[in-house]
């Protein structure tokens, strides 16, 4: 049996069909951000995004860059200012307190595999010598008086820092809500933009 023969006119009709549901999905899916983002570009033109908050995206999972971020964030806090860190990525390490294995896919246990259960097992980024590094880094800070990762996370708790995980990253990394700290937020782009234009002060680490 023969195929019916595709007209140029019922080609048309099913590109036209396709572009109409393509844009329809698009719509849906990029509606919600575009009304978020426009929102915030009202706020920036009509000059109110100023403000005396500190913001911070934190995507390393390294210990001496969670650390830096930390000490900015509890010093920020401390001075009065309000501070909101946006964790995405490999920087969900410093919110996690645990890993848990059941319920995922081969993949997102391969990644768990390789990503440390707490801050307490970030590696550096310089000189990490086969995990000697940390502990070297670690037993120097020990002595010298310096507050380690969980303290300052803890300390940053108690001073009212507004921590958010990346909904989107989460999902990526397949990381689960059980496996974070009590108090974390969980939100997309948008709020993290959001926090950054009324900040006074913004940095990526």
């Amino acid at each position: 049996m023969n195929s019916p023969t595709l007209t140029p006119e019922l080609a048309k009709m099913i590109e036209a069909l396709v572009e109409e549901r393509v844009e329809a999905a698009l719509d849906a899916r990029l509606g919600p951000l575009q009304v978020a983002l426009d929102e915030i570009s009202a706020r920036v033109a009509a000059g109110t995004s100023a403000g005396q908050g500190v913001s911070l995206l934190v995507f390393s999972g390294e210990l001496d860059r969670l650390m830096a971020a930390f000490i900015v964030a509890t010093s920020a806090a401390a001075m009065g200012l309000e501070v909101s860190m946006y964790f995405t990525f490999w920087g969900l390490v410093a919110l996690k307190q645990r890993t848990i294995y059941a319920g995922k896919s081969v993949a997102e246990k391969l990644l768990a595999a390789c990503t440390p259960s707490s801050p307490a097992g970030a590696g550096i980024s310089n000189l990490n010598l086969l995990g000697a590094g940390p502990v070297l880094l670690r037993s120097v800070m020990k002595e010298r008086g310096v507050e380690s990762l969980p303290g300052l996370i803890a300390t940053a708790r108690e001073l009212g820092v507004r921590m958010i995980a990346c909904q989107m990253a989460m999902d990526v990394m397949g990381v689960v809500p059980a496996e974070l700290i009590e108090g974390v937020e969980f939100a997309g782009a948008t709020t993290y933009v959001d926090s950054a234009v009324n900040a006074r002060v913004t940095l990526f680490v």
